[in-house]
């Protein structure tokens, strides 16, 4: 099991979750609770589902493909360790990684 810590845009609430090799974070996070709308159900078709992954956890990460690059383009706030939640899914021996949500956050559906 991975241990997914989901940090608030303000930094004032962290929330911790496990997810399985195979699971993506986007529905981990909307299963939390957390404000990722995912407006195109982790189509790659927006940027709402964007995060800053840690910068110790985002090298265990496959590098994103042109596709969600182009996306994040659409997407405020981005950094150099920003990705979408659709696009990230645990595998096998990643123990831990840790995303914040990013401040330009706005979701739409409440959450």
């Amino acid at each position: 099991m991975t241990k997914v810590r989901f940090i608030s845009a303000d930094g004032n609430s962290v929330s911790e979750v496990e997810g399985a090799p195979g699971d993506r974070l986007l529905d981990l996070a909307q299963a939390d609770g957390q404000p990722l709308e995912g407006t195109c159900e982790g189509q790659m078709a927006c940027s709402t589902c964007h995060v800053h992954v840690d910068p110790e956890d985002f090298g265990q990460l496959p590098r994103a493909e042109e596709m969600e690059d182009d996306m994040l383009d659409l997407a405020a706030d981005v950094t150099r360790y920003s990705r979408l939640a659709c696009q990230i899914w645990l595998s096998e021996g990643m123990e831990s990684l840790t995303v914040r949500i990013p401040g330009a956050v706005h979701n739409m559906q409440g959450r």
